[in-house]
């Protein structure tokens, strides 16, 4: 029994890659748990598992007393302590075996759980030490399968397997076997069956780290990126900001011959990106944030009793379809860039239709 013992130890440990001391302490302590249900009032028990030597007991141990024992759970008559060992002494120590038939199973039922557990938590660990620098980093990866009805991808990062949902992804992107993509990770997570890594290329901050790559001048933080707001596979609004009066921002996201944007639009599969200059007067921003339509005024209100900041924008009247956006596409953005809900207004009331109807709110989805 020993034997099957340790050899079904051994497969456990090498299929799992746990370390060995680790496994056997956990185990123990499975064990042990079990014992105690059977034995809820021993005080002293003993688990020894020995690899090495092969070694599998477990034992009760008992005070040996003379005469009737006070307390039979951890104490044991002279008498009775010698018809298991005649070498039992007055206050000595009686060491009951327990079948480890009895118990091993018992016992591995027990420690089941508490090893998934610690399997998880270690695999978790081993997951955060060798990502912890690559979290809310860009990093490359290989897409190795697509799953053709979900669209689900695996996709290897530094030789590891990271499951890549459909909803993570950019929406239209077609991904296949070979392909090499940036991608946003997240963190780890650790759901109920194995601890993962969370990536993804649908989050706005992908688009700050691909300008940190591609743009010399804002990995070395003298051109700043100050807000991003986006709608994934579609467009982004980036707000940036130069720390040096001889640096152009948007010259230096675009680069030259437009060199730096473009790469970044291949990498997001056609995302168009419009880059702002960010302004600390938010009324110049929010004119800004609207481009490529031209804003005539912008009137800021007070936060609500929520906190939440709000503006009024009056546009030429041939330039409000193109403020809103499609599907309001570009208010949108433009809310998210700068944090303001904001009411878009025609310079002239539109001809048949009543003021309540001329004006559009929009605020971050």
């Amino acid at each position: 029994m020993n034997k099957d013992f340790f050899e079904a130890l051994t497969l456990f440990q090498k299929e799992n890659d746990i370390d060995a001391e680790a496994l056997i302490e956990t185990v123990k302590s499975g064990i042990l748990k079990a014992i105690k249900k059977d034995y809820p009032d021993s005080e002293n028990i003993s688990v020894e598992i020995d690899p090495e030597t092969g070694k599998f007991e477990m034992k009760i141990l008992k005070e040996i007393v003379e005469g009737e024992p006070e307390d039979p759970a951890n104490q044991i008559s002279l008498d009775e302590a010698r018809t298991i060992s005649k070498r039992s002494r007055l206050g000595g120590v009686c060491e009951i075996k327990l079948n480890p038939a009895k118990f091993g199973r018992v016992a591995a039922q027990s420690a089941k759980q508490s090893i998934k557990k610690d399997i998880k938590d270690r695999e978790r660990d081993k997951l955060i030490e060798q990502y912890k620098d690559k979290v809310c980093q860009c990093v490359p990866a290989t897409v190795q399968k697509v799953e053709p009805t979900t669209l689900n991808a695996v996709v290897t990062i530094d030789k590891n397997e990271v499951y890549f949902i459909r909803k993570e992804q950019i929406p239209g992107e077609v991904l296949k076997a070979g392909d090499v993509i940036q991608v946003y990770v997240v963190g780890v997570s650790q759901p109920d069956k194995k601890p993962s890594i969370r990536i993804s290329r649908t989050h706005r901050d992908l688009v700050k780290r691909l300008f940190e790559r591609e743009v010399p001048e804002i990995y070395d933080g003298i051109v700043e990126v100050k807000a991003i707001s986006r709608v994934a596979g579609s467009r982004s609004k980036i707000a940036v900001v130069s720390n040096d009066p001889n640096v152009d921002a948007i010259g230096s996201c675009i680069g030259p011959g437009k060199s730096r944007i473009s790469a970044i639009v291949n990498e997001l599969n056609g995302e168009k990106i419009d880059i702002i200059l960010w302004s600390e007067d938010p009324k110049e921003f929010i004119a800004k944030a609207l481009a490529p339509a031209e804003v005539k005024s912008v009137e800021i209100f007070e936060e609500d009793e929520d906190g939440r900041k709000k503006c009024e924008v009056i546009v030429p009247n041939n330039q409000l379809s193109l403020a809103i956006g499609n599907k309001g596409q570009n208010a949108k953005l433009a809310a998210g860039l700068t944090g303001y809900r904001i009411d878009i207004l025609p310079e002239f009331p539109l001809p048949d239709e009543d003021d309540d109807e001329d004006d559009e709110e929009f605020e971050e989805e």
